[in-house]
């Protein structure tokens, strides 16, 4: 068990480190919402979608949405690379994920085009990099 462990500790400090990266997103989103929309919107119940005013408000929307849709394969990823033995691909590529996660948001919301996309592309990489040092 504590081989495990050992094992485990770096993708440990990966995983609560893209954990505050999606509380990050979500308080970002949050508050760039509830300056576009108010503050009564934020306090009540929403029963009414209200679409996003403001460019930048619908940026961190769409930025957290994209965010959200990889990490749950991100998640997956790290969980199995704590138990099954990997090469130092899988940690290698979880950080590029998570450096390339970090810095496609200042991109999203500046709306900086082709430069965001490729940010994006170098965060897939990552995770195929992880995917690849799992079956290899």
């Amino acid at each position: 068990m504590e081989a495990l462990s050992a094992q485990a500790q770096p993708y440990v400090l990966l995983l609560v480190s893209s954990v505050a990266l999606l509380f990050l997103h979500v308080f970002l989103q949050g508050g760039i919402a509830t300056l576009d929309r108010g503050l009564a919107w934020n306090a009540g119940p929403r029963d009414q979608e209200k679409k996003a005013g403001g460019v930048l408000a619908g940026r961190a929307e769409r930025c957290s949405a994209n965010f959200r849709e990889t990490y749950p394969a991100f998640v997956g990823l790290v969980l199995a690379a704590m138990i099954v033995p990997t090469s130092g691909l899988a940690l290698a590529g979880g950080w590029l994920w998570f450096a390339a996660r970090i810095v496609y948001v200042p991109l999203y919301l500046a709306g900086v085009p082709y430069v965001r996309s490729m940010v994006w592309l170098v965060s897939l990489g990552g995770l195929a990099a992880m995917a690849i040092s799992l079956v290899w």
